[in-house]
């Protein structure tokens, strides 16, 4: 199944962050820090496809060396909490082959990025499945943030655009210190710049399936914008795909097939309403004869001409309770026209809309727990390796420690900013309160769902309404209809 996924996230020093250490852990090799005066050594690690370092053409030839490039980034940026990189992931797809993926990625970066005069250094991972499940091939860009110059040297990364008054004068404050903006010298930070990408990258990749002649797609779009009436699957993880592909049913698998069911369900009744209200709008703008039949006698007429054709008298039986059915359910509902038909679709439809809503918000608010709950845990794990870094007192060894613990550190602090408008005053995260709420989220998201069941009886009776009532019709002798302008008087 094709799948999109594009995200980009910074390499800072604020956050305890190396751009060696990490540039040596996605290509998977060994990099001295000349900053730190350590060997940041990841020859070891694994799943490592391929990597290249991308340049634009004012960039200096030494720069396409990963250990260059990256202490020459550090060395330019001299502040302590300083952002040294812009850091992509980017997935690929099991339906093309590992030289496609490759050949998408270069022309991705070169097209996009590097002709914005970005550096990228990229690695193509695809980690080892050999317990089981799918490939997840994926690649990791690096970019530096601060722009080089036409002649290769690093520049500023922001400019200042003074304030001026309706006369071109500088403002200032009350101290006489005049007031300025920062405003960024590249746009490859700006969100709409983020979107644009994820948009191309979405393009290149269903280019290259339509040329494979396979029919998956991808949309960088979320289901909303998408206009897809669907709740969104939560989160499973390695583990639990890796659980489920052995055969061993998970609490979030057993959820998300539940998930995939009630979608299915939910559009199979839209599918319905939208097919009676398309052929309700069809006979609406149809010319009518002066007096049209009630449905009661369309019903009649289509059941009577059913018992000339039939063969056997259980077949005339069955006819009857179905007409029995029918007319007891056009009687208790009030429907006499097609008027009236055309209301009760629509209220169904309305009545669907607002279960629909009702699930959407607690499904919405199911995700941020699944999150949150995932990020307590990531922070649970993480914890003791922040710990045991903090009580280290002598600074080399602190950043030794920091570049081999350099993922557990940095999955820490991503989790502890999620998380830390949740602590409590004692220092702890609410978990039990969670919990309890998730719990009691899908059960009503359950029982808001039984509350589709009726509906979905209800509409599969009005299409065989619909069904009698358009033969019915077909068979009526045929009468001179009135105009419009007759019809309307």
């Amino acid at each position: 199944m094709a799948l999109f996924h594009f995200s980009v996230s910074q390499i800072k020093r604020s956050a305890g962050q190396s751009v060696i250490a990490a540039a040596a852990y996605r290509a998977g090799e060994s990099l001295f820090s000349e900053r730190y005066g350590e060997t940041n050594d990841f020859t070891k690690k694994g799943g490592v496809v391929t990597s290249e370092i991308l340049l634009p053409t004012h960039a200096p030839t030494e720069y396409s060396d990963r250990q260059t490039l990256w202490n020459a980034v550090e060395s330019a940026e001299r502040g302590k909490a300083a952002q040294l990189a812009y850091s992509f992931d980017i997935a690929l797809q099991n339906e093309l082959s590992m030289e496609e993926n490759i050949a998408l990625t270069r022309q991705f970066l070169q097209e996009h990025f590097v002709s914005r005069g970005m550096i990228a250094d990229y690695a193509i991972h695809q980690p080892d499945r050999e317990r089981g499940g799918n490939p997840n091939p994926h690649f990791h860009v690096l970019c530096p943030i601060r722009p080089l110059d036409e002649q290769g040297k690093w520049t500023a990364k922001q400019r200042r655009v003074y304030r001026t008054d309706s006369e071109g004068n500088r403002l200032r404050d009350e101290k006489g210190i005049a007031l300025f903006d920062a405003v960024a010298t590249t746009d490859w930070g700006k969100p709409e710049t983020l979107e644009f990408w994820r948009s191309k990258w979405a393009e290149t990749v269903n280019e290259a399936l339509s040329r494979r002649g396979a029919i998956e797609r991808v949309d960088n779009r979320s289901y909303q914008r998408q206009g897809i009436d669907q709740i969104p699957t939560i989160h499973e993880g390695v583990a639990v795909r890796e659980m489920e592909a052995k055969g061993t049913p998970t609490g979030k698998g057993n959820r998300n097939r539940w998930i995939t069911a009630t979608n299915a369900s939910i559009r199979d009744l839209k599918g319905k309403i939208t097919a009676l209200l398309t052929w309700l709008k069809e006979v609406r703008e149809t010319p009518q004869p002066p007096t049209s039949p009630s449905l009661i006698e369309l019903l009649q007429s289509y059941y009577n001409q059913r018992n000339r054709t039939a063969w056997s008298g259980k077949a005339k039986l069955g006819n009857l309770k179905d007409f029995s059915k029918a007319i007891n359910y056009l009687t208790e509902q009030r429907l006499h026209t097609l008027a009236d038909l055309e209301g009760k679709v629509t209220s169904i439809s309305d009545r669907v809309d607002t279960l629909k809503g009702a699930m959407d918000s607690k499904g919405k608010r199911v995700k941020e727990l699944d999150e949150l709950l995932r990020y307590a845990e990531m922070y649970g794990k993480t914890l003791p390796v922040f710990e045991e870094m903090s009580h280290i007192k002598f600074k080399g060894r602190q950043e030794t420690f920091k570049t081999s613990h350099e993922s557990e550190l940095r999955q820490y602090y991503m989790a502890k900013r999620k998380l830390t408008p949740y602590f409590t005053e004692t220092g702890k995260l609410p978990l039990k309160l969670w919990r309890n709420e998730q719990d009691q989220l899908r059960q009503e998201q359950a029982q808001d769902y039984e509350a589709y069941k009726p509906l979905r009886e209800e509409l599969t009776q009005l299409l065989k309404v619909r069904h009698c009532t358009e033969i019915a019709q077909r068979d009526q002798p045929h009468t001179e209809p009135q105009s419009r302008d007759q019809h309307d008087r």
